[in-house]
């Protein structure tokens, strides 16, 4: 049957539009009003971080000596190593044929300039430019139209997967082969677009895969591995992977720790910590032996830590002046820090303008449109650069220190000479062209210039330059290839660094600032300004530039482009992690949502499963449901009489259970005709003697009439029996002692393998699975309508008890939102049930009742009902 999407555990399967409540519509993204924003969505898995200490779980500790248990974390030491190595190595190959095919482009390009210039041919050099940018920009976009998930850069992705979510593919070996070889066509084609970003996702994909050790693509490549198959574990992995891709971009190890931990994991400790470094550390001496050795022929001297280094920052020896920065200069950092958190709310207003256009327009469209808008962005930006570079550039006298000794120039651990990458394009002997030293070198060179030339670049060619590469690099983040924005960001906001020093030594006359720190922190306020990063940024950048005294002002500069930006909207992540409809959980809630408590937020239409539940029942559930786990109870019989004293516990459970007592009925006349296509003939027997000819009465008046009875003796029933159509409402209305959790994917499973016994015989004769069998099909369970079930007897029994989790976390119904939210995402949870004081279970929390549009949504009608 079709279904609303893979969601929770209490998400009842769709009904028709008109039937729903404004709140589901509203938390499906479904309202029709142009100006509302796009809202989570149902269909978004969510992760299960909390371990599920059941019977075979505890088998494996009771199994497990200090000796094993050492052993085990040697594994787990050796794999975090393993997976550094492999993203620097990944770091490597992106870099290496960036290297080599924008060498062989500039090459050929530059020689036609050079030649035409003098023969007035230069159309002819502009086709062969667009030829290489289009050949490249081609072929990423083919990458991401076989695998969607890898245009972007990933950070939004792994972001979402860190914080419980389950975004589609994301963390599939073909996700990060298209990624890897997308990017570097990507960068090659001349986009606006850096390969450093998409290094974190590939290096999340390293750490997700490698410890399982088998593939999907792969299918043929398995080994018997059977640890690590839980969420919990990776995304332990997933977090040392995402770490080793900052170290291996920036060659920050100890920045690439932090990001994770700022950025993306929701539950932290020290041994998580220390692992992560690890791994960072291992991802960046990797990448640093090998280029050092290909580029240099040095192997073990580590030169180059990471793809994009800053260089040294130094004064020059004859300008005794000449400081860093000094005191005075906060101040103006604190002013370039405002502007760039206005220029980057800006450009994530923009861009978001423009990514709601292509959800419109483009998306829905043949995916060949997609390739089409690529190739147009493409296009616009090779003839904006060739133009910009040919009729926008000056032609600047070479100062006489660039011609011999290059002692104020040269820099120590970059990738090439600052000064080998000055462009003649266009002007006569003994000058060069500014425009076209920014446009017609790798950004990362541009980079250097901006940080270390002096007095090289006019105003005009910075002005221009500036607001060519803010509306071109925002154009071109979210078309459908490989792209990253931390090297645009960068780079422009050098542009708009460098132009501040300019200015302040042409008009103010301040002759003693360093150009270069300026650049620096204009790239720091712009960044600070579209990403929103504070901590993990600052380091990125103090461990790129291996100066420390610019961690203040760095510090200063990041924190008041983020609090400027944030006046304005959110940064650039999150706001293609909303504009996805992916339901990510803040820090923390606000302080109004306080008056509301779990009972407000619960989801009370509840499935069950009992304990011992027959066969037929289980696949009834299954398939006529979308929940990914089910609580286990049984019927308080024993203190029923206690329960049905006093009005007020009576009218709380009818409160909690008014709602699904009266839903309950249509669902079960959907299961039983379910039951139907049961492959069994004797099920499908069974079956329709059971239909009920008419629907019971479910009126008010009918709850008004429980309250005011004490006592009345519930039908005896079988304890493997779901609820059925025919119960009154008096059997459907009993209290259901709650005993632990059931997952969907432990249930099918077991149905799977046959995990049964027979009404004539005891539970302790069911098969026993171990934790590796129960795991073996992680991350990617059967699906019940796909299991072949013709050989099972629908009246076998299954014996649940030994494979839910006994001990889940729970919350009493007058627990503040604030205390569940902070309970759900710190410990990573799925499913929150709800319990009373008398140990009923009355409602279920998952990740959709903590989204902030569903506590709004709530909270408005906490306030209707004052």
């Amino acid at each position: 049957m079709a279904r609303c999407g893979a969601g929770l555990c209490c998400c009842c399967c769709c009904g028709e539009r008109e039937s729903r409540t404004p709140e589901e519509l509203t938390i499906l993204g479904e309202t029709h009003e142009e100006e509302d924003e796009i809202l989570p969505r149902k269909d978004y898995e969510s992760l299960d971080y909390d371990r599920c200490i059941n019977d075979p779980y505890l088998e494996i500790l009771e199994s497990m000596d200090n000796k094993k248990a050492q052993r085990y974390e040697a594994v787990k030491w050796v794999l975090v190593f393993a997976i550094g190595v492999c993203t620097g190595l990944v770091g490597l190959f992106v870099d290496f044929f960036v290297r080599l095919f924008t060498q062989l482009k500039f090459q050929v390009v530059q020689s036609s300039v050079e030649e035409c210039t003098e023969k007035g041919c230069l159309a002819l050099s502009l086709l062969e430019l667009l030829g290489f940018n289009l050949t490249f920009v081609f072929l990423a976009s083919l990458l991401v139209l076989i695998q969607p998930v890898a245009a972007g850069s990933g950070i939004p992705e792994i972001k979402c997967y860190l914080n419980g979510v389950k975004v589609p593919g994301v963390v599939r070996l073909r996700t990060v082969v298209c990624k890897a070889t997308g990017v570097l066509f990507s960068v090659a084609g001349g986009l606006f677009v850096g390969k450093e970003g998409p290094m974190i996702h590939s290096g999340a994909v390293v750490g997700a895969g490698l410890p399982q050790f088998q593939s999907i693509s792969l299918r043929k490549i398995q080994f018997n591995f059977p640890y690590f198959r839980s969420d919990r574990d990776k995304r332990d992995f997933v977090s040392a992977g995402a770490a080793a891709g900052v170290a291996a971009a920036f060659g920050a190890p100890i920045g690439g720790t932090l990001f994770s931990l700022e950025e993306g994991s929701s539950f932290w400790n020290q041994g998580l910590t220390w692992k992560v470094l690890f791994c960072s550390m291992a991802a960046t001496f990797t990448l640093n032996f090998f280029r050092s050795g290909i580029q240099f022929g040095s192997w073990g001297s580590f030169q180059l830590p990471g793809l994009l280094n800053f260089g040294e920052f130094k004064c020059s020896e004859s300008d005794k002046k000449c400081h860093l920065w000094t005191a005075v200069d906060l101040g103006f950092f604190i002013l370039m820090g405002i502007v760039g958190g206005l220029l980057g709310a800006t450009f994530n207003c923009l861009n978001k303008r423009l990514a709601k256009y292509r959800m419109r327009n483009v998306h829905p469209k043949p995916k060949l449109v997609r390739v089409l808008e690529s190739l147009l962005v493409s296009l616009t930006t090779t003839v904006t650069v060739f133009v910009a570079s040919m009729l926008l550039g000056e032609c600047r006298q070479m100062s006489p220190s660039r011609h011999g000794g290059n002692d104020t120039l040269s820099l120590q651990d970059v990738s090439e000479d600052v000064n080998a990458s000055i462009k003649t394009f266009f002007c006569p002997n003994e000058t060069y062209n500014d425009m076209a030293t920014l446009f017609f070198n790798p950004q990362e060179s541009a980079i250097l210039q901006l940080f270390h030339q002096d007095g090289t670049f006019s105003p005009v060619t910075l002005s221009l330059f500036f607001l060519l590469y803010f509306l071109l690099s925002c154009w071109t983040y979210g078309i459908s290839v490989p792209s990253g924005l931390f090297v645009p960001s960068l780079l422009c906001g050098a542009a708009f660094g460098r132009l501040v020093a300019n200015l302040l030594k042409s008009y103010i006359g301040l002759d003693h600032i360093y150009s270069g720190t300026f650049a620096l922190i204009g790239a720091a306020a712009f960044l600070g300004g579209v990403v929103r990063m504070t901590i993990s940024l600052t380091v990125i950048l103090i461990e790129s530039t291996n100066e420390i005294s610019y961690g203040l002002p760095i510090m200063i500069t990041l924190m008041v482009a983020k609090w400027t930006g944030d006046f304005f909207n959110k940064g650039i992540y999150d706001i293609h992690v909303n504009l996805r409809g992916v339901p990510l959980l803040e820090w923390e809630t606000g302080v109004e949502m306080d008056k509301l408590r779990a009972s407000d937020i619960m989801e009370p239409n509840l499935t069950y499963v009992y304990p011992h539940t027959r066969i037929q029942s289980l696949v009834s559930i299954l398939r006529t449901t979308v929940h990914h786990a089910f609580p286990v109870v049984t019927e308080n019989r024993g203190n029923e009489r206690e329960f049905m004293k006093g009005n007020q516990l009576i009218s709380n459970n009818i409160k909690f259970k008014k709602s699904s007592i009266l839903t309950r009925a249509g669902e079960q006349r959907k299961r039983s005709q379910s039951m139907k296509s049961y492959p069994s003939s004797e099920l499908r027997n069974m079956c329709d003697e059971h239909i009920a000819t008419e629907e019971p009465p479910e009126k008010e008046d009918m709850l008004q009439q429980m309250l005011e009875r004490r006592y009345t003796p519930y039908p005896s029933l079988y304890p493997d029996q779901s609820p059925s159509e025919e119960w009154t409402m008096e059997e459907r209305f009993r209290p259901l002692t709650f005993h632990g959790l059931i997952l969907r994917s432990q249930l099918v499973t077991l149905l799977d393998r046959g995990v049964c016994y027979s009404e004539s015989q005891s539970s302790a004769s069911q098969p026993r699975l171990s934790h590796a069998e129960m795991s073996e099909d992680y991350p990617r369970y059967p699906d019940i309508h796909d299991l072949d079930l013709t050989l099972l007897n629908p009246r076998m029994i299954v014996d649940v008890t030994p494979y839910m989790n006994p001990s889940p976390f729970t919350v009493s119904p007058n627990t503040h939102v604030s205390q569940v939210f902070n309970l759900f995402r710190t410990m990573g949870l799925r499913h929150l049930p709800v319990v009373n004081a008398v140990g009923e279970v009355v409602g279920i929390i998952t990740r959709h009742n903590l989204t902030h549009e569903f506590l709004q949504a709530r909270l408005r009608q906490h306030y209707q009902t004052l």
